[in-house]
Order: structure tokens, then sequence, then C-alpha cells
């Protein structure tokens, strides 16, 4: 293929891209590549790899599917990242009791010096 038609097919090819990312669906490749990964990639990016022939645009049920589920799988690692981050200390009941007692009387105290 001349690289001026390849350039040129790209970019007509990404013209019909109109959001800033698409979700595109890998084809089997030579290579190796399999067939049926979903990614979300640039619209560029998005061309070339259609002009290529390793990929295709999702439809629109497939792409809003795969988006769901990358906001899950976000959401879960915000959420496991957040757990990871919780710290317990143990205190003995002892100590415990100590401490509220403690509360209490400053408690008491700030609302005698309220009065």
């Amino acid at each position: 293929m001349d690289v001026k038609t390849y350039y040129q097919k790209i970019r007509e090819t990404e013209a019909t891209i109109t959001t800033p990312y698409a979700v595109v669906v890998s084809l089997p490749t030579d290579d190796g590549g399999k067939k049926g990964v979903l990614v979300e990639v640039p619209r560029h990016l998005a061309a070339k790899m259609i002009v290529e022939g390793s990929a295709e645009i999702a439809t629109d049920d497939r792409a809003t599917a795969f988006r769901q589920a990358q906001a899950a799988a976000s959401k879960a690692a915000k959420d496991a990242a957040t757990v990871a981050r919780l710290e317990v200390t143990m205190v003995p009941s002892e100590e415990l009791k100590r401490l509220t007692d403690d509360m209490q009387k400053l408690k008491s105290g700030t609302k005698a010096l309220k009065d």
C-alpha cells in the first residue's frame, strides 16, 4: 500500500468517528492477535487499527456494556484501596473505659465553661 493512500484512509476513517475515544473490538491477526477483545482508544488510534485490519468499531450496545464494566471495575479498585488504607487499633477494654471516662470529663468540663 502506498504511504500517502494509507494515511489518507486513516484520516477518512478518523473523520467518521465522532467521539474523542472509541471502543474497538479486536480481530484475529496473523501475528497472534486475539478476536473479540474490547478496548477504548483515542480516535486516531482506532482509525489506524481499523485501516490495518486489526480491529473494528464496537456496536453501541457492546461499547456501553464495556464502559459500564470499566466503571464498575474502577469503583471496586477505589473501594479496595480505601479498605487497604483503613487503620485499626486494638485497645484493651480497660484502656477503652479510661479513654471514654476522660472524654466524658472533658465534655462536662467544656459544658461548665460555657455555662
